[in-house]
């Protein structure tokens, strides 16, 4: 409001010297003659332009007042102002840096076949909980088990075979050599049964991490082969597509992926060093409903060049399962905390061609203006520099205030905020 005023002030100055300057040769001329006017003249006159005369003296009664609104004198200056405050106390104050990311999963696996064969059994249902090792499909084992037995068979005989030789030798009834040769065949048939069993456990496909399976997508006689191709889509000719078997997610605990600007890179790592994990509070749609508490994991170590931005990780716990990956999350990190800090509400503060200021309240219960520099701005609270610890701030009736006006607390007073 002042910088406004006093923008009208000046200009009511020009208007009122540029007035005299025009009017100032008129009056040098007709001076004599106006002295010379009788009543009778000046009574015509004023009849003859009295709209004229009362416009001019409406001009000039309007400026006065709004002169003396805005730049009372000293001796005018009306009774107190009434004015809400809040009493400034040092405290500890979080930094919080917010952020948009993303919900991750912290372990995620597509079930993909080893071998090439047909699903004989399906032991898994879209959007069951499983566990590290449950048998979700068996594939047809008739052929490996088949050649497993054969193998397993002579790897038995070969080892009999050995430990008869062992027998033998003992008695001189065959060489050394002989023993040694049958040695090798026992090693040799057990490795051929240790590579048949692996075969066979192709054809049991188990989970490989605790967590959620997604959407089965084979049937019992589909086709499934080695590799990323497997078939998961039946039609009226034939049964193929591409993709996993099913795919298996961890959602407890779930991450959160996010960025941080450039600029607050040096606060997150001079705190992530002194040990502790930074702590980060996330929504996920309707924010009033609720809020999800984790740490960070990782601050990635490259910053990409392209936003000016490095990407963190951070952990959250899932119990109820609420979380899903893929879902838009707001991140609100605590990078840091200001101790001793004195801290104002935004609205406060007043903006003016110097800068910022705040109005206190002096001990003759008048208003004082103070320049103030704003550290940190949140969430409609402003951590300021350049006011003292139990200072009065004006919070509210400040655009009715100059310096050294008379304040009157309102009865709705702010309370004063004790240091956390």
């Amino acid at each position: 409001m002042q910088p406004i005023a006093q923008k009208l002030l000046e200009q009511l100055l020009r208007l009122q010297s540029k007035v005299e300057e025009k009017l100032r040769p008129y009056w040098e001329k007709y001076s004599p003659q106006i002295q010379q006017l009788n009543y009778d003249q000046i009574k015509a006159f004023v009849l003859k332009y009295k709209w004229r005369i009362v416009g001019v003296l409406f001009v000039l009664y309007a400026g006065s007042k709004i002169i003396n609104y805005f730049f009372p004198g000293a001796d005018k200056v009306g009774g107190p102002v009434t004015v809400t405050t809040v009493v400034v106390q040092p405290k500890e104050v979080p930094l919080v840096i917010e952020a948009t990311g993303t919900i991750v999963s912290n372990n995620i696996v597509d079930i993909r076949p080893m071998i090439t064969n047909t699903v004989a059994k399906i032991l898994v249902k879209d959007g069951q909980e499983v566990k590290a090792g449950d048998l979700l499909f068996q594939l047809d084992d008739r052929n490996d088990k088949a050649n497993y037995d054969k193998l397993k068979a002579l790897a038995d005989d070969a080892q009999s075979q050995y430990l008869r030789a062992k027998e033998l030798v003992a008695k001189n009834f065959i060489s050394k050599a002989g023993l040694e040769t049958s040695n090798a065949n026992a090693k040799s048939a057990f490795a051929a049964a240790k590579a048949a069993e692996v075969q066979l456990s192709f054809d049991y496909i188990r989970s490989p991490i605790d967590g959620r399976a997604g959407i089965v997508n084979v049937f019992p006689g589909s086709l499934v082969q080695a590799g990323n191709v497997v078939s998961t889509a039946t039609n009226s000719t034939a049964t193929s597509s591409v993709g996993s078997m099913v795919t298996i997610t961890q959602l407890n605990p779930i991450n959160v992926q996010f960025i941080i600007t450039e600029k607050d890179i040096p606060t997150v790592l001079e705190n992530q060093l002194d040990g502790d994990a930074l702590t980060v509070k996330v929504t996920v749609g309707d924010a009033s409903k609720r809020i999800y508490e984790g740490k960070v994991l990782v601050v990635d170590n490259q910053v990409d060049p392209s936003i000016g931005a490095v990407r963190v990780k951070a952990q959250i716990p899932n119990d109820e399962m609420t979380l899903l990956p893929g879902q838009f999350a707001r991140v609100f990190l605590e990078a840091s905390t200001l101790k001793g800090a004195l801290q104002v509400p935004s609205q406060a503060i007043i903006l003016s061609p110097n800068g910022k200021t705040v109005y206190i309240v002096d001990q003759n219960d008048k208003a004082v203006a103070k320049p103030v520099k704003v550290l940190y701005e949140y969430q409609g609270q402003a951590v300021v520099d350049g006011i003292a610890a139990g200072d009065r701030v004006v919070v509210e009736g400040k655009q009715n205030l100059r310096p050294g006006s008379k304040i009157r607390e309102s009865k709705l007073a702010i309370q004063p905020v004790n240091p956390s």
